[in-house]
């Protein structure tokens, strides 16, 4: 049996991490070793066991060792591990699944294709554009719009809809005909505004961006209902009604990226459904499967599909592209998450109680703004010396707070100078009072 220690030294020679700084992680003596998960708890390699804030990357919905989940998994293993979609074929599973989410989505939204990842479901939705505006003898609208403090994912085409310059700079993008425009991050912004008039100016701001490039250049704009990865950035009130009118007024096709927002956490089974989007395209990972095995899919309207459908021969796909044995996963999480009513619970239960706990620590030495909306939040950070001493060293708390926050038992996500959590939907109060005290002592370690 290998030891931390053995693993670590593997996993120094061999492994390269996603979103890493590597010299860091080694300095601090290396990769944390997770070995098992029960419910909203993980278990590293040294069994600490640890309350995952986190909900893994925003996708453990009905939290870690779900039987309905393994077991389905297993059944299909045993029948058909793997079979395609290509050549005029699929399996039962894939049929089911595409049927079973055009019940849940909004009502024009009534076809799947799936990939693997939430990078790939944005990048297929760019392609399938291009090729809608093109068979609609529109073939000039290419160019694609998103948000500053996007995440889209990190394909070269969904690192340059991002807007994160974090995510971008490193690699020379965005490619040209990727516009970001503000997106509504009132904190941020620190202008004096408040979130409903920054909310007004970002879509005055995006309306004026339309008129500079040509709205019949522009195919489609990439939006998250609450923008998850750049902070948790909650839509002012009116804001998405207003944008989504925006794009309407100038034919440009809607895409709601609900790979964070989708499957319950929002208290919905779509942001969608909640704010009355009527997106011409959504977006999904993560929530699908609760993270047990990938999958994407990119959702169409049925008008789009009616079109592309004119074309002919579909030239787009992947060898794993409705893998049945994923879609047996998503069958069964979205069994589980029916049966135990995660969606009320959230709505009406555990989703108010985390924002009510959040509220209470927003006259916090070490707190700037506090935000979010049923089972997701973020806390802004201050030093000491409050947000001009933070203005000299900008993006370190996230990070530092994480650190402290794993120490007392929890895992947050530490973002630039915040912590975001997003936990499992069957998080209890309890549980998440327990969070929370470990949040609290973070905080007190800060300020």
């Amino acid at each position: 049996m290998h030891t931390t220690n053995d693993l670590q030294a593997l996993d120094r020679k061999f492994h390269l991490h996603p979103f890493t700084d590597h010299s860091a992680m080694q300095s601090t003596g290396g990769t944390n070793v997770i070995k098992r998960g029960e419910g909203v708890y993980l278990y590293d390699h040294n069994d600490r066991k640890l309350l995952d804030g986190l909900a893994g990357l925003w996708c453990v919905n009905v939290g870690y060792s779900c039987k309905q989940i393994v077991d389905a998994v297993t059944k299909q293993m045993n029948e058909l591990p793997f079979y395609c979609s290509f050549f005029n074929s699929t399996t039962e599973p894939t049929i089911l699944l595409a049927e079973r989410l055009a019940k849940l989505a909004p009502a024009r939204v009534n076809h799947s294709i799936f990939c693997n990842s939430g990078s790939e479901a944005n990048d297929t939705a760019i392609k399938l554009i291009r090729g809608y505006w093109k068979l609609k003898g529109k073939p000039q609208k290419k160019k694609v719009l998103s948000r500053t403090f996007s995440y889209h994912g990190v394909t070269l085409a969904t690192t340059s809809m991002t807007g994160l310059p974090s995510c971008y700079t490193p690699f020379d993008l965005p490619l040209p005909g990727f516009i970001h425009v503000p997106g509504p991050y009132t904190y941020g912004a620190n202008n004096g505004m408040t979130h409903t008039e920054y909310g007004d100016w970002c879509v005055s701001e995006t309306e004026k961006i339309i008129e500079r490039e040509g709205a019949d250049t522009i195919g489609c704009m990439f939006v998250e209902p609450i923008q998850g990865a750049g902070g948790v950035i909650v839509p002012p009130d009116g804001y998405l009604k207003k944008l989504r009118a925006l794009l309407k007024r100038n034919d440009i096709l809607f895409v709601a990226d609900e790979v964070i927002s989708g499957f319950g956490r929002m208290g919905d089974w779509f942001a969608s459904n909640l704010w009355e989007l009527d997106p011409d395209l959504i977006t999904l990972a993560k929530g699908i499967t609760s993270g047990y095995l990938p999958l994407g899919a990119t959702m169409l309207s049925d008008e789009v599909v009616d079109v592309l459908n004119t074309g002919g021969y579909l030239a787009h796909g992947y060898t794993y592209s409705g893998h049945p044995t994923p879609a047996a996963a998503a069958l069964a999480n979205l069994d589980f998450i029916e049966s135990e009513k995660l969606i009320d619970k959230t709505r009406d239960d555990t989703g108010p109680y985390l924002q009510q706990k959040l509220q209470a620590l927003k006259n916090h030495p070490a707190v700037g703004e506090v935000r979010g909306f049923k089972m997701i939040g973020a806390i802004e950070l201050l030093p000491k010396g409050g947000r001009a001493e933070l203005a000299k060293t900008p993006n370190l708390l996230g990070a530092k707070a994480s650190g402290i926050a794993r120490s007392h038992g929890v895992i947050v996500r530490g973002i630039r100078d915040l912590i975001a959590m997003s936990p499992p939907l069957t998080i209890t109060r309890a549980e998440i009072d327990e969070l929370f005290v470990a949040v609290e002592k973070t905080l007190d370690a800060i300020s």
